[in-house]
């Protein structure tokens, strides 16, 4: 069954929402060498729970996101258009990581899918 694997955060200010979220919960940062500024966060290895990323608010993202792994990004995809969802933004590659897509469902919450491939290439 597929699960919550990933977090996201927007922030207007990326570094007041880090040492926020540092000082009242200890989670680390770590910038993200990828392309675009991201900033990965380590929750902890204690315990449930995941690790997220963060990254500069741009106009009509949301405060938050979660990320589904799931095996095929594309059945995903045709899948939630099926049942009455949308594609929000389409499915890109995050090298070395694997392919991430964005989808809305029914009631137009925002959500990404997410296939791991070490093969992947931006």
């Amino acid at each position: 069954m597929p699960r919550v694997v990933h977090f996201e955060l927007a922030a207007d200010d990326v570094a007041r929402a880090q040492a926020f979220y540092q000082e009242i919960f200890g989670w680390k940062f770590e910038k993200w060498e990828g392309g675009e500024p991201y900033w990965l966060i380590n929750t902890g290895e204690d315990g449930m729970g995941i690790n997220g990323g963060m990254m500069v608010r741009s106009e009509g993202y949301p405060n938050a996101v979660n990320t589904i792994g799931v095996a095929d990004v594309d059945a995903v995809i045709e899948a939630v258009i099926e049942r009455g969802g949308a594609v929000a933004s389409p499915k890109v590659a995050i090298t070395g990581m694997g392919y991430l897509a964005y989808l809305t469902d029914t009631e137009g919450n925002l959500f990404g899918v997410m296939a791991p491939d070490p093969t992947a290439q931006f």
